[in-house]
């Protein structure tokens, strides 16, 4: 940005890409990390959090970067891939001061922090935080009625302030558009408090997405921070197979108080895997797969296939099956592709072009057993069926893979070299 450009605020800046020189796309800005100064001078912008392909977060300086804007951040191209590490002086942008209350030095009225604008300083390379959008009244949601204003920095006070009871609704706003794989990567970079502010803003269905994608650690976090009321909610809202593994890493009285808690059917999914081994067939699957009868159509089956809330490996094949429809069914007939779905038309019948020529994988296989059906037979999902020909859930690709994976994966960057020294924070 060429001095005297106008300033940037920073809602606009998250998420956007980060390019090298030469127009090759290194990664995506997550946050900017600031430091806060003596007095009322503005605070300094130190640089980037920007995440790599390989979702690595690294620290990008603001020396480093020679231009904002287009949508884009521009480099030097000369990258430090070592992972960021928040210092204790500096302060996250988008994580730390988004939703803040503070207050307006003339007044005294309190303000609840919308958004921020940073600037470079002229004829330097030099960026600094200049002026902050805030609303009125307390509370940081957008739906709440209040008069917003755009102030100096000098104008407000209270960022210095450890807060209590931060809102969320601001910051989740300039993340709308993540994956549950993306956010849950932006929650485990934040302090716990932070994080457990920002669980609570999610409504259950969005969290539910989000803790199934964190690390072990995080969710047992998040979930002992809800009220068990809400915890037995989020976990009626995922996967069953992804709240049997959470569930089974808490205590018993825990784990029997939140069982209780939670719809009765819910439970009894989860009670059910919970009894298989953690890595068998029965122990990865989901209660969940689309379950037809033999009658239905090949319309029936795409009507179901569409269903926006299936993932993409579960909607890949429909299992053909007696009733009753639901996991445990009655006898397990054949799956039908998504492909062969395509190919037919709407009124054949599902039980005339099963493919029934593969043995369904048994309860108590293995994970080697499991994994070694889908790299043979080039699946995404496959059936369980209990030695009464009863499916009983299918397994998916994803989970196959989380399980064979260490168990630090989320965590963990592949292919890259730890080198370069720290970040250069204040």
């Amino acid at each position: 940005m060429a001095a005297g450009a106008p300033r940037v605020f920073v809602s606009h800046l998250s998420g956007i890409p980060v390019f090298d020189p030469n127009g090759d796309q290194v990664g995506r800005v997550r946050d900017l990390v600031t430091i806060l100064r003596v007095g009322r001078k503005p605070p300094r912008l130190l640089g980037l959090v920007v995440e790599l392909a390989t979702r690595r977060r690294i620290f990008l300086p603001m020396t480093r970067v020679t231009g904002i804007e287009s949508g884009q951040v521009i480099t030097t191209g000369v990258l430090n891939v070592r992972r960021f590490e928040q210092r204790p002086t500096e302060r996250l942008v988008l994580g730390e001061m988004l939703d803040r209350r503070v207050h307006l030095v003339e007044t005294g009225e309190e303000v609840t922090v919308l958004d921020v604008s940073v600037r470079q300083l002229p004829a330097r390379r030099d960026w600094e935080i200049d002026r902050i959008f805030v609303r009125k009244g307390k509370g940081g949601t957008f739906r709440r009625k209040g008069e917003t204003l755009t102030v100096d920095w000098s104008a407000v006070d209270g960022f210095s302030l450890e807060e209590h009871g931060q809102g969320a609704e601001n910051l989740l706003a300039t993340f709308e558009q993540l994956r549950p794989a993306d956010l849950a990567n932006v929650l485990h970079h934040l302090s716990p408090k932070r994080r457990a502010e920002v669980a609570a803003a999610l409504d259950d269905d969005r969290l539910a997405d989000v803790l199934e994608e964190l690390p072990e650690d995080d969710q047992i976090e998040i979930l002992g921070k809800l009220k068990e009321e809400r915890a037995a909610d989020v976990l009626e809202a995922m996967d069953p197979d992804d709240a049997a593994d959470l569930l089974a890493e808490l205590p018993e009285d825990d784990k029997e108080r939140l069982l209780t808690l939670m719809q009765p059917a819910d439970a009894a999914d989860v009670r059910r895997l919970m009894a298989y081994e953690e890595r068998t067939a029965g122990g990865l699957m989901t209660t969940e797969p689309i379950v037809l009868r033999p009658d239905a159509t090949v319309a029936d089956a795409l009507a179901r296939v569409r269903k926006e809330d299936l993932s993409p490996a579960l909607a890949a094949q429909v299992y053909v099956c007696r009733p009753p429809d639901e996991t445990p069914t009655g006898t397990y007939l054949g799956t039908v592709h998504f492909q062969r779905l395509l190919r037919d038309p709407p009124y054949t019948l599902v039980g005339s072009i099963l493919d029934d020529d593969l043995q369904p994988l048994a309860p108590g296989a293995t994970l080697p057993t499991v994994a070694g059906f889908f790299a043979a037979y080039d699946m995404v999902a496959a059936p369980v069926v209990d030695e009464g020909g009863a499916l009983l859930g299918a397994v998916t690709v994803d989970d196959v893979l989380d399980h064979m994976l260490p168990e630090d994966w989320r965590e963990t960057e592949f292919h890259l070299e730890e080198e370069g020294a720290d970040h250069g924070g204040g």
